[in-house]
Protein backbone atom coordinates (compact mmCIF):
# COMPACT_ATOMS: atom_id res chain seq x y z
CA UNK A 1 0.00 0.00 0.00
CA UNK A 2 0.91 3.58 -0.85
CA UNK A 3 2.03 5.77 1.97
CA UNK A 4 0.47 9.07 1.35
CA UNK A 5 2.64 12.26 1.26
CA UNK A 6 1.74 15.29 3.17
CA UNK A 7 1.09 18.22 0.68
CA UNK A 8 3.18 21.05 0.11
CA UNK A 9 2.07 24.27 1.12
CA UNK A 10 1.59 27.10 -1.02
CA UNK A 11 4.66 28.26 -2.76
CA UNK A 12 6.77 24.98 -2.35
CA UNK A 13 7.04 25.37 1.31
CA UNK A 14 6.73 22.79 4.06
CA UNK A 15 3.46 23.71 6.85
CA UNK A 16 5.61 25.37 9.46
CA UNK A 17 6.12 23.27 12.50
CA UNK A 18 6.19 20.22 10.45
CA UNK A 19 8.53 17.57 8.93
CA UNK A 20 11.67 19.53 10.01
CA UNK A 21 14.43 18.13 11.23
CA UNK A 22 17.30 19.62 13.40
CA UNK A 23 20.81 18.04 13.05
CA UNK A 24 21.64 17.53 16.16
CA UNK A 25 24.95 15.18 15.65
CA UNK A 26 27.95 17.04 17.08
CA UNK A 27 30.47 15.99 14.31
CA UNK A 28 28.25 16.78 11.21
CA UNK A 29 30.20 20.26 11.32
CA UNK A 30 33.63 17.99 10.77
CA UNK A 31 34.23 18.49 7.54
CA UNK A 32 36.36 15.21 5.90
CA UNK A 33 37.34 13.30 2.70
CA UNK A 34 35.73 14.83 -0.53
CA UNK A 35 33.66 17.57 1.61
CA UNK A 36 36.94 19.06 2.33
CA UNK A 37 37.40 21.91 -0.50
CA UNK A 38 40.33 23.84 0.07
CA UNK A 39 43.11 23.22 -2.77
CA UNK A 40 45.88 22.08 -0.12
CA UNK A 41 46.24 20.77 3.00
CA UNK A 42 49.00 19.69 5.79
CA UNK A 43 48.81 16.36 6.32
CA UNK A 44 49.08 13.79 9.50
CA UNK A 45 49.46 10.09 9.50
CA UNK A 46 47.61 7.82 11.71
CA UNK A 47 50.59 7.89 13.58
CA UNK A 48 50.97 11.49 14.19
CA UNK A 49 53.41 12.22 12.10
CA UNK A 50 53.68 14.95 9.59
CA UNK A 51 53.28 14.24 6.02
CA UNK A 52 53.70 17.72 4.89
CA UNK A 53 51.50 20.15 2.87
CA UNK A 54 49.55 17.82 -0.08
CA UNK A 55 47.14 18.23 -2.66
CA UNK A 56 43.96 17.55 -1.46
CA UNK A 57 42.97 14.77 -3.82
CA UNK A 58 45.68 13.48 -3.27
CA UNK A 59 45.72 13.52 0.83
CA UNK A 60 41.77 12.32 0.26
CA UNK A 61 43.11 9.40 -2.42
CA UNK A 62 46.12 8.69 0.20
CA UNK A 63 42.98 8.13 3.18
CA UNK A 64 41.07 6.18 1.62
CA UNK A 65 43.80 4.07 0.14
CA UNK A 66 44.39 2.01 3.41
CA UNK A 67 40.47 2.20 4.36
CA UNK A 68 40.72 5.45 6.03
CA UNK A 69 39.35 8.86 6.41
CA UNK A 70 40.90 12.18 5.88
CA UNK A 71 39.56 14.41 8.30
CA UNK A 72 39.78 17.76 9.19
CA UNK A 73 40.87 18.52 12.59
CA UNK A 74 42.49 22.36 12.51
CA UNK A 75 40.17 24.50 9.90
CA UNK A 76 41.11 27.73 10.77
CA UNK A 77 44.91 26.82 10.18
CA UNK A 78 46.65 27.94 7.02
CA UNK A 79 46.36 25.25 5.34
CA UNK A 80 43.82 23.15 7.15
CA UNK A 81 45.24 20.65 9.45
CA UNK A 82 43.71 16.83 8.69
CA UNK A 83 44.78 13.74 9.66
CA UNK A 84 44.13 10.63 8.42
CA UNK A 85 42.12 8.14 10.91
CA UNK A 86 38.96 5.86 11.15
CA UNK A 87 36.15 8.98 11.24
CA UNK A 88 33.63 6.26 12.31
CA UNK A 89 35.57 4.85 15.74
CA UNK A 90 36.59 8.62 16.47
CA UNK A 91 33.03 9.42 16.81
CA UNK A 92 31.90 6.30 18.98
CA UNK A 93 35.07 6.31 21.21
CA UNK A 94 34.17 10.42 21.50
CA UNK A 95 30.31 9.80 22.18
CA UNK A 96 31.40 7.21 24.66
CA UNK A 97 33.27 9.84 26.67
CA UNK A 98 30.69 12.36 26.85
CA UNK A 99 27.92 9.19 27.83
CA UNK A 100 30.16 8.11 30.61
CA UNK A 101 30.83 11.84 31.84
CA UNK A 102 26.96 12.66 31.79
CA UNK A 103 26.25 9.58 33.74
CA UNK A 104 29.46 9.73 36.08
CA UNK A 105 27.66 13.65 37.09
CA UNK A 106 24.18 12.02 37.66
CA UNK A 107 25.29 9.90 40.59
CA UNK A 108 23.93 10.42 43.70
CA UNK A 109 25.72 8.63 46.84
CA UNK A 110 24.15 8.34 49.92
CA UNK A 111 25.59 9.20 53.52
CA UNK A 112 23.19 7.98 56.88
CA UNK A 113 23.39 9.04 60.04
CA UNK A 114 21.59 8.37 63.47
CA UNK A 115 20.42 10.71 66.22
CA UNK A 116 23.25 9.40 68.79
CA UNK A 117 25.82 9.10 66.35
CA UNK A 118 29.30 9.15 67.94
CA UNK A 119 31.82 12.12 67.26
CA UNK A 120 33.98 9.38 65.17
CA UNK A 121 32.02 7.80 62.94
CA UNK A 122 30.28 11.35 62.33
CA UNK A 123 33.38 12.46 61.00
CA UNK A 124 34.42 9.27 58.94
CA UNK A 125 30.56 9.48 57.66
CA UNK A 126 31.45 13.52 56.20
CA UNK A 127 35.12 12.14 55.29
CA UNK A 128 32.99 9.82 52.47
CA UNK A 129 30.51 12.54 51.77
CA UNK A 130 33.25 14.71 50.66
CA UNK A 131 35.01 12.36 48.81
CA UNK A 132 31.88 11.87 46.89
CA UNK A 133 31.81 15.82 46.34
CA UNK A 134 34.45 15.99 45.34
CA UNK A 135 34.25 13.41 43.06
CA UNK A 136 31.59 15.57 41.16
CA UNK A 137 28.37 13.56 42.94
CA UNK A 138 25.78 14.48 44.61
CA UNK A 139 25.24 13.50 48.25
CA UNK A 140 22.06 12.46 49.84
CA UNK A 141 22.38 13.11 53.95
CA UNK A 142 20.08 10.96 55.31
CA UNK A 143 18.99 10.13 59.25
CA UNK A 144 16.89 7.69 60.42
CA UNK A 145 15.38 7.61 63.55
CA UNK A 146 15.36 4.38 65.75
CA UNK A 147 12.60 3.54 67.79
CA UNK A 148 11.54 6.13 70.58
CA UNK A 149 13.98 8.57 69.31
CA UNK A 150 11.38 10.12 67.17
CA UNK A 151 10.13 11.77 70.43
CA UNK A 152 13.23 14.06 70.05
CA UNK A 153 13.17 15.02 66.30
CA UNK A 154 15.22 18.43 66.96
CA UNK A 155 18.53 15.94 68.09
CA UNK A 156 18.38 14.67 64.52
CA UNK A 157 17.98 18.00 62.82
CA UNK A 158 20.89 19.56 65.28
CA UNK A 159 23.00 16.58 63.22
CA UNK A 160 21.82 17.31 59.84
CA UNK A 161 22.40 20.94 60.31
CA UNK A 162 26.27 20.21 61.77
CA UNK A 163 26.80 17.71 59.16
CA UNK A 164 25.78 20.24 56.47
CA UNK A 165 27.82 23.48 57.91
CA UNK A 166 31.07 21.04 58.42
CA UNK A 167 29.96 19.82 54.53
CA UNK A 168 29.73 23.91 53.57
CA UNK A 169 33.60 23.83 51.92
CA UNK A 170 32.97 20.94 49.60
CA UNK A 171 28.51 21.44 48.49
CA UNK A 172 25.61 23.22 49.00
CA UNK A 173 22.31 21.86 49.97
CA UNK A 174 19.33 21.97 47.39
CA UNK A 175 16.82 22.85 50.13
CA UNK A 176 16.85 22.93 54.07
CA UNK A 177 16.82 19.33 55.77
CA UNK A 178 13.30 18.08 55.82
CA UNK A 179 11.77 15.10 57.59
CA UNK A 180 9.66 12.36 55.97
CA UNK A 181 8.40 9.80 57.87
CA UNK A 182 11.03 8.33 60.04
CA UNK A 183 13.71 9.98 58.17
CA UNK A 184 15.42 13.29 57.51
CA UNK A 185 16.37 14.06 54.22
CA UNK A 186 19.28 17.05 52.90
CA UNK A 187 20.23 17.12 49.42
CA UNK A 188 23.92 18.36 48.89
CA UNK A 189 25.26 19.91 45.17
CA UNK A 190 29.10 19.77 44.57
CA UNK A 191 30.43 23.28 44.78
CA UNK A 192 32.77 23.99 41.52
CA UNK A 193 35.98 22.63 41.79
CA UNK A 194 38.34 25.72 42.03
CA UNK A 195 35.53 26.65 45.24
CA UNK A 196 36.22 22.72 47.00
CA UNK A 197 37.71 23.30 50.71
CA UNK A 198 37.67 20.04 52.08
CA UNK A 199 37.75 19.77 55.73
CA UNK A 200 38.31 15.86 57.09
CA UNK A 201 39.26 14.32 53.43
CA UNK A 202 43.26 14.57 52.53
CA UNK A 203 44.30 13.96 50.07
CA UNK A 204 47.40 11.60 49.56
CA UNK A 205 50.77 13.48 49.24
CA UNK A 206 53.97 11.19 47.72
CA UNK A 207 56.53 10.47 50.89
CA UNK A 208 58.84 12.26 48.87
CA UNK A 209 56.83 15.36 48.62
CA UNK A 210 56.50 15.81 52.11
CA UNK A 211 60.13 14.25 53.18
CA UNK A 212 61.88 17.83 54.24
CA UNK A 213 64.84 19.00 52.15
CA UNK A 214 68.53 17.86 53.96
CA UNK A 215 69.77 21.12 55.63
CA UNK A 216 72.91 22.54 53.96
CA UNK A 217 76.27 21.59 54.80
CA UNK A 218 78.12 23.74 57.01
CA UNK A 219 81.28 25.81 55.32
CA UNK A 220 84.66 24.31 56.34
CA UNK A 221 86.64 26.47 58.53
Amino acid sequence: MAIPTPSAAPGGNRPSGQYQRRNNDPFANIRRNHRIKVPQVRVISPEGKQLGILDTPKAVNLALEVGLDLVEVAPNATPPVCRIMDFGKYVYEESKKTSHSKSTASKIKEIEFTARIAPNDFNTKLRHAEEFLDHGNKVKLRLKFRGREMAHTELGFEVMKKAVTDLAGMGHPDAEPKLIGRNIHVMLTPLPANKRKAKFHVKEVDADDEAEPPAPRAAEA
